[in-house]
């Protein structure tokens, strides 16, 4: 199964590698892609883990969850977030 999870935090590929290995730590996760530019996380998975164990452990790396997938209730993470 995939769930998708939309963030308000800007990425860069150290941050995103650190997100891959400890949403790899999860036990039933087998997959996830950080797309930086539109703000989520699509993470594969089997039902040995819920979606909200998920979002708990993406709190613990950092990361702001949006509830509403509404892109104009947020801004948009930058590619540039780590560079400036």
């Amino acid at each position: 199964m995939y769930s998708t999870f939309y963030i308000a935090k800007n990425e860069c590929m150290t941050c995103t590698n650190k997100t891959l290995k400890g949403l790899g730590t999860l036990h039933g996760v087998f997959g996830a892609e950080v797309d930086s530019i539109n703000g989520k996380i699509e993470v594969s998975h089997t039902d040995e883990v819920t979606p909200s164990e998920i979002e708990t452990k993406l709190g613990e790396l950092g990361f702001e969850i949006i509830t509403q997938t509404n892109e104009n209730e947020y801004d948009a993470p930058s590619i540039w977030g780590c560079v400036l």
